[in-house]
């Protein structure tokens, strides 16, 4: 009897361990061909939802409705399915919504999936919509590029007018005016992001959006879309196919960024162990 207890609790534990090394591959299929992604365990509550409706074919036959070169594609809104050319598309989805899931590792890197969602005025609590996604693509950063992009524009500003109305000031705010007149309103934001140290120093702020580690080493390295971290959950990451992102990305589209041929995906899953999933496409899974 004890050592049946024994074997069992054996069986029971191998099994557990067994589930914990399985994982579930996400396929996305398009004329341009396929993307492979996985989806993230600390994301629970989207990944529950998008394998739930993966798997009951939610996604076939939809449309990428929103595509911004060198921005992102977008797609999920079920009215999609089927709607004539020019038809605005991008309301569509199911009743509920997604708690927001934000995490510091989860940013908006070449290939991240990310969930669409209602904006602030209407949605504070940043809830994500129960079907539409986008899949990010931006672009690659100097180090230069990406510090400047995390600047907090607005709080530069309000202090970059205070500074300007020194007298000591009087020829950077003749410079300012000049500008103005001539219409040279990125002459004027790179003049204002040039004194941004010394604005800093002298009223004690900081105007910076901090980047941690993993933004500065892939935004510099493969892109992506920086200032969306932190305003919408992130929750699986294309481990390949990162090129037919590029491709539809490229395509021709209309006044709302819908693409002027329809661009069709159906979206399949299987489940495979995460060995097989990391010597097929080189993913390393997160040690917990």
């Amino acid at each position: 009897m004890y050592l049946s207890v024994i074997m069992f609790m054996a069986v029971l534990i191998q099994s557990n361990g067994s589930d914990n090394k399985k994982d579930y591959l996400i396929t996305i299929i398009t004329k341009f061909g396929e993307m492979k992604a996985v989806l993230y365990d600390i994301t629970p509550k989207h990944k529950e939802n998008f394998l739930k409706l993966a798997k009951e074919k939610y996604y076939d036959s939809l449309l990428f409705h929103r595509v911004i070169n060198h921005f992102m594609i977008q797609t999920g809104d079920p009215d999609s399915k089927g709607a004539a050319p020019g038809i605005l598309l991008g309301n569509g989805g199911p009743s509920y919504t997604i708690p927001a899931e934000f995490n510091p590792e989860l940013i908006h890197e070449k290939g991240a999936i990310a969930a669409a969602r209602v904006g602030d005025n209407l949605n504070p609590k940043k809830e994500s919509s129960g079907s539409q996604f986008y899949i990010a693509q931006g672009k690659v950063f100097t180090r230069d590029e990406l510090i400047r992009s995390r600047i907090d524009i607005n709080q530069l500003y309000k202090y970059f007018k205070l500074y300007l109305d020194k007298p000591e000031n009087s020829d950077l705010k003749e410079n300012i005016i000049r500008f103005q007149q001539e219409g040279k309103m990125d002459s004027i934001q790179s003049l204002i992001i040039s004194k941004k140290d010394v604005i800093e120093k002298e009223y004690s702020v900081d105007v910076d959006n901090s980047l941690n580690d993993i933004q500065k080493q892939k935004y510099t390295a493969i892109g992506g879309t920086p200032h969306l971290d932190g305003e919408y959950s992130v929750f699986g990451k294309v481990i390949a196919g990162l090129d037919v992102i590029d491709k539809i990305a490229e395509v021709k589209t209309d006044s709302n960024n819908r693409p002027v041929e329809d661009i069709m995906i159906r979206v399949s899953v299987e489940e495979m162990s995460k060995k097989k999933i990391t010597k097929l496409y080189g993913y390393q899974y997160p040690e917990k």
